[in-house]
């Protein structure tokens, strides 16, 4: 088992300070972006709304997320100890799962087979979605 990512807050406070500090991060990517693709001051302004800009945030906030990779038998070791609830993703006839617990005794956990930077990414946006994005 090894482990992916920086940030696993342990409470809804540390998830809504972490979320707000990327705030200034995902501004500048998205300008840094816009000016790679050449956006003049009025495309930049029509295109870039603070929509894009928090799309940026979610997804920089996601892709921070610390994520546990390992085989079925190591994941089940680690849910039978677990206190919350989890759900997890994908079929239960293969030999990998990637999970993230969250700050409210939920976790989020897909399985996978070949691909464990796919899964990382997927389980990342599956756990943003149903454990986060209410929070923050």
């Amino acid at each position: 088992m090894h482990t992916v990512g920086t940030v696993s807050p342990a409470s809804v406070e540390e998830a809504r300070d972490r979320y707000a500090a990327i705030g200034p991060a995902a501004q500048t990517v998205v300008r840094e972006v816009a000016k790679a693709m050449a956006f003049d001051r009025e495309e930049y302004n029509d295109r870039v709304t603070g929509e894009v800009v928090e799309t940026a945030r979610e997804a920089l906030f996601a892709s921070l997320l610390e994520v546990h990779v390992g085989s079925r038998e190591a994941f089940d070791d680690w849910r039978a100890s677990y206190d919350g609830d989890v759900t997890v993703l994908g079929h239960e006839n293969v030999d990998c799962v990637v999970w993230h617990a969250g700050p409210d005794d939920e976790a989020v956990a897909a399985t996978f087979q070949n691909e464990e930077d796919a899964a990382v990414a997927t389980l990342r946006r599956q756990a943003f979605g149903r454990l986060y994005r209410e929070l923050v």
